[in-house]
């Protein structure tokens, strides 16, 4: 409430407290648009499901890690329905994209990425939609796209950047 109350929204990082302002049209707008792309892969997918979430209005869906660590991520991928709470979500996602927003570049592409794979997130992808750079982190490394690119996430879900 106290961050509502702000005009932010507040996630805690492996015990760092983390501020960011509430997201732009544009950001929300992004979201949209990256949500509209997704598809089921026949390459991979293997009959499960691709399930992705938004938050409404101002944050993203609310997730709470098995460390204990609270984000709030801007699409986060399932190949299952999560089970359904009051509060956060606490299944952990297979995958999460997060869109920059000026001035927290460094939450989306230091922090992040990292705290996501160390609990299990197996795909990170980060998109400026200012640059239109998208950046996709896996166990095995990052890949940097500087143009339109269609991913194919490892379970299957493709989505279109």
């Amino acid at each position: 409430m106290i961050a509502d109350n702000a005009g932010g929204q507040l996630e805690i990082i492996g015990g760092l407290h983390v501020w960011e302002a509430w997201p732009s049209l544009m950001h929300q707008k992004t979201i949209d648009c990256i949500r509209q792309s997704f598809k089921h892969s026949d390459q991979v997918n293997g009959g499960r499901e691709c399930l992705h979430y938004a938050g409404l209005h101002y944050a993203g869906l609310h997730i709470k890690f098995p460390d204990g660590s609270v984000k709030h991520s801007d699409i986060a991928i399932f190949h299952r329905r999560p089970r359904e709470t009051d509060f956060a979500v606490t299944d952990v996602p297979e995958a999460v994209i997060e869109i920059i927003s000026e001035g927290y570049e460094k939450k989306d592409l230091e922090l992040g990425p990292p705290f996501y794979l160390s609990q299990g997130v197996k795909d990170v992808i980060v998109y400026n939609p200012y640059t239109k750079v998208t950046r996709h982190f896996t166990a095995a490394g990052q890949s940097e796209y500087a143009k339109s690119v269609t991913l194919i996430l490892q379970w299957g879900c493709q989505v279109t950047f």
